[in-house]
C-alpha cells in the first residue's frame, strides 16, 4: 500500500511533504496574497506562518503538502482529520499561488490527491469551506463533490469570526467523477 504522505505525482503536477527546506519559498509565496487569509481558519501570512505550519504539521492525523506545477512553487494543501477507523480524510488548508489560480491546477492537484487517498484505503474525502469563499465552493462542485450540507457556527477563525462551514465531500465509489481525468 502507498503511504498516504509520500510525494506524488500527478498531471504536470506534484506534491512533496512539507520540510523545512520548504518554509521559506512557502513563507513568501504566502505573502503572495494577504487580503485572502481573512476567509481561512488559520493564518498563513508570514506574520503567522511559522505558528500556523507548525499547529497544522504536529497533528499527527494530518500530512502537509507543498505544491508545484511542473517545478513551480504552486502552493500547499494537506490531508487532514486522517481517520483510518472510519476510512475518511479532508483535504484542505489549500492555498494557490495567485498565478496559478484559474488555470486548471487546482483539479489536477485533487485528483492526484484523491486518487492517492482512495489507493490507500479511505472511501470518503471530505473539503470543508468557509461559507464565505465562493471560489472554494465553486472548485469543489467543479471535482463533482456533493454538498451536504452546512455546519452553523462550526469555528472560530483566526480573525475571531464564527464560521458556517459547507460540508462537501467525493465518496470512492464515486470516483473518478465522470467525464473528469483519472489521476
Amino acid at each position: 500500500m502507498t503511504d498516504l504522505a509520500a510525494a506524488m505525482t500527478g498531471e504536470g503536477c506534484r506534491a512533496e511533504p512539507f520540510g523545512e527546506d520548504h518554509r521559506a519559498m512557502l513563507i513568501a509565496a504566502c505573502a503572495e496574497d494577504r487580503d485572502i487569509w481573512a476567509i481561512y481558519s488559520s493564518s498563513f501570512d508570514p506574520d503567522h506562518f511559522d505558528e500556523s505550519i507548525d499547529a497544522l504539521s504536529a497533528n499527527p492525523r494530518n500530512h502537509v503538502l507543498v505544491l508545484f506545477d511542473g517545478d513551480t512553487l504552486a502552493g500547499m494543501a494537506s490531508f487532514l482529520g486522517i481517520d483510518p477507523a472510519r476510512q475518511t480524510l479532508e483535504i484542505g488548508a489549500t492555498y494557490y499561488r495567485p498565478a496559478m489560480r484559474g488555470t486548471g491546477l487546482n483539479a489536477r492537484v485533487k485528483d492526484m490527491m484523491l486518487e492517492r487517498a482512495f489507493s490507500c484505503g479511505f472511501r470518503r474525502v471530505e473539503f470543508r469551506v468557509d461559507r464565505r469563499n465562493e471560489r472554494s465552493q465553486a472548485a469543489c462542485k467543479k471535482l463533482g463533490a456533493v454538498r451536504e450540507g452546512v455546519l452553523r457556527a462550526d469555528r472560530i477563525t483566526w480573525t475571531g469570526h464564527v464560521r458556517d462551514t459547507v460540508l462537501f465531500a467525493i465518496l470512492k465509489d464515486e470516483w473518478p467523477i465522470a467525464g473528469a481525468p483519472a489521476a
